[in-house]
């Protein structure tokens, strides 16, 4: 059949009410090659190919927060009152790091991660403006930082090859890095607290501190219009915080 004919034809039948033409169909005849193989349809691979492509992109935008870079945020602190609060709640863990013990390299260089702490949160929850959404992740890489110190300040035989990928996402998954290392120290936490009685009482408040902590934190996230609940978040973190310096007495 000539290709005159057959286009044609096709007008032809496109011509009649409810007659789509497609250029290529799924099930079209396989053809030989000359080396003998049957090639794909065209059609059929492409389609395959978009719809893979689709879910893979949905797969990646429903991934969760903690595997998502730290995006400048702009909630929060929405009153003159709030921000106060914010940041009178932030200088514990100022206080808190000049008192922690300094012992050892390790001990000292988490006492002052806790200063860092802080002080960047201080001044993201001071500021206003496009300069508050870079402090937001200074504030939180700031946070991982610090757990990070921690558990190395407990347990100094930390893999060397998890403290370089810690080192590697610290800034761009902070939260991650972040949910990791307070997995190390409170799985080193509960061991002393069960050699060491003088620790049970602070282990008790610690993980009494990470429960309020952790419902009010999503609690937060949950309901951002809701004032003082940030502020209430500092005060049970350094709570837990000020326990998790007993360790290092």
């Amino acid at each position: 059949m000539s290709p005159q004919s057959t286009l044609n034809r096709r007008r032809a039948l496109e011509g009649m009410h409810g007659v789509r033409v497609v250029p290529c169909s799924l099930f079209e005849s396989e053809e030989t090659t000359q080396d003998g193989d049957l090639p794909h349809s065209t059609c059929g691979s492409s389609a395959v190919g978009a719809n893979q492509q689709l879910f893979m992109q949905r797969v990646w935008q429903q991934r969760p927060p903690c595997l998502k870079p730290i995006q400048g945020c702009i909630q929060g602190d929405h009153s003159v009152a709030e921000t106060v609060a914010n940041v009178l709640t932030s200088l514990p863990f100022i206080v808190l790091g000049i008192h922690a013990p300094r012992k050892n390299l390790n001990s000292k260089i988490y006492a002052n991660s806790l200063i860092g702490v802080g002080v960047a949160s201080s001044l993201y929850h001071s500021s206003r403006g496009k300069l508050r959404q870079y402090l937001r992740w200074a504030d939180y890489t700031m946070i991982a930082t610090a757990t990070v110190c921690l558990s190395r300040a407990i347990r100094n035989e930390n893999p060397k090859l998890l403290m370089a990928a810690s080192a590697l996402f610290l800034p761009i998954q902070p939260l991650m890095v972040s949910a990791v290392h307070t997995g190390i120290m409170e799985v080193a936490f509960a061991k002393r607290a069960l050699k060491d009685p003088e620790l049970r009482t602070a282990h008790n408040v610690h993980k009494m501190s990470s429960l309020v902590g952790g419902v009010l934190f999503i609690a937060d996230d949950m309901f951002p219009q809701t004032p003082f609940l940030h502020a209430a978040w500092h005060l049970a973190a350094a709570v837990g915080v000020s326990t998790c310096n007993k360790l290092l007495e």
